[in-house]
């Protein structure tokens, strides 16, 4: 039987990184997606020889998407599962000082990206044979409760949520599944502020625990593992000593 293939962006560091090793191990070919070819390639070169596609991308632009996917029909003619993973932000900034510019530059990744990826998989998902595949979004604590200063941020991420539940309710007549993991902390260099200290709402900098991002990418590979018959609809995954409950 051929190998499931599966496409990742933001596959050149972090939380994409580690999902794509971990989706390698479970015998996975892997697409590798992201803005640097040195990083994804780097990531390529961790796995093994020969199962990994390197697709240089930018998600907030639909023509680079749609190469992207043009790529992945093109060698392995199906794609059984998409972790749109790619995400970004700007610095904390209060919601008075926020400006356009900012706002539509973590929109532009952080949701248009996550639709036009979503939007191109479900495509290809309901048009192969067998048809089918899943999907999953990345989205974050911030989809439950803000940190300060990140509305740019914090909005997206509440949006991810709707897009996830709409892409597994229209997906359902196509067997494709959608699902989301909301993280907290996984030791990146995107939480590497947190060591330091970070900003809390009763306005006390703290000092946060972080997990091991490698977690992350074995729950990704879980929830990837299932028969479409079933979805892991939402999980959070998080560092036990994070301040994160209670926060709201």
């Amino acid at each position: 039987m051929a190998n499931r293939i599966a496409v990742v962006t933001g596959a050149g560091s972090g939380i994409g990184r580690a999902s794509a090793l971990n989706l390698l191990k479970s015998d996975w070919d892997v697409v590798l997606a992201g803005r640097r070819k040195d990083a994804l390639e780097e990531t390529a070169g961790m796995g093994p020889p020969g199962r990994t596609l390197v697709v240089p991308t930018d998600v907030s632009d639909p023509a680079s998407v749609d190469a992207l996917f043009a790529q992945v029909k093109a060698k392995y003619g199906r794609c059984d599962m998409l972790f749109n993973n790619a995400g970004g932000n700007v610095p904390m900034t209060n919601f008075g000082d926020f400006t356009f510019e900012m706002w539509r530059k973590v929109l532009a990744v952080n949701l248009d990206g996550m639709f036009l990826c979503a939007n191109a998989a479900f495509r290809m998902m309901k048009a192969q044979s067998p048809m089918g595949g899943r999907i999953i979004n990345n989205g974050s604590i911030s989809a439950h409760n803000p940190r300060p200063g990140s509305v740019a941020y914090t909005s997206s991420k509440h949006a991810v949520t709707g897009l996830t539940k709409s892409i597994a309710l229209d997906g359902r007549q196509f067997d494709i599944c959608c699902g989301q993991i909301d993280i907290g902390n996984a030791a990146t260099p995107m939480t590497a502020r947190t060591v330091t200290g970070q900003m809390q709402p009763n306005g006390l900098v703290a000092v946060e625990a972080r997990m091991d991002v490698d977690h992350v990418g074995q729950q990704v590979a879980f929830m990837a593992s299932l028969p479409l018959e079933s979805n892991v609809q939402f999980v959070t995954i998080m560092a036990t000593k994070m301040p994160w409950i209670g926060r709201g």
